[in-house]
């Protein structure tokens, strides 16, 4: 896996394979994505929140492009390791929070509000469908925010109510929303 762009652009970093719950976005899907943040999102004045952060994969790509103010969260303790270590690595412990937490207790807990938030859940988790309708019946997401889920083309939300577009990398897709007026 490779940052693209940013500060760290072109360092790499290897996740250990090995009985890893994670499916890291792949270099193509995630530059993809990243091409199209780069006109919707100021990195430096954006607070981020990474749900089922795996590699950390993305965290590091704000991180690497200015975002002064991110939060990562995955239940999985080696990939949290994993994660706490890059940061060590990249010296960029003091811009990064990391959270060993179930997203779904975390979202209940979390009082804060974020601008962008990126959730790129296993695909077949059971209550995928769910997750825009959580992030969106509470404050997580700012008014003006963000929200990108990454899912595969099982899962279709363009009728979800908050629904604004989608973006199609082979099996890969990143549906986004925001928040629109009800008038």
């Amino acid at each position: 896996m490779r940052i693209i762009s940013g500060k760290f652009k072109s360092r790499k970093f290897y996740p250990p394979a090995d009985k890893w719950p994670t499916r890291p976005t792949t270099d193509f899907a995630k530059e993809g994505l990243f091409n199209i943040l780069s006109n919707e999102i100021n990195f430096e004045e954006t607070k981020m929140l990474d749900l089922f952060g795996g590699t950390g994969n993305h965290c590091y790509e704000f991180i690497s492009r200015g975002c002064q103010d991110v939060t990562y969260v995955d239940k999985f303790g080696l990939a949290v390791k994993f994660v706490q270590q890059i940061s060590k690595e990249l010296g960029v412990e003091d811009h990064i929070r990391i959270i060993r937490s179930d997203v779904f207790k975390y979202l209940k807990m979390d009082p804060l509000s974020y601008d962008y938030i990126f959730a790129g859940p296993p695909y077949p988790l059971p209550n995928l469908n769910e997750i825009p309708n959580i992030i969106f019946s509470n404050t997580i997401l700012s008014p003006e925010g963000l929200f990108v889920l990454e899912h595969n083309p099982n899962h279709d939300f363009k009728s979800h109510k908050n629904y604004l577009k989608e973006r199609n990398y082979g099996t890969t897709i990143f549906s986004f929303f925001i928040h629109k007026s009800d008038h």
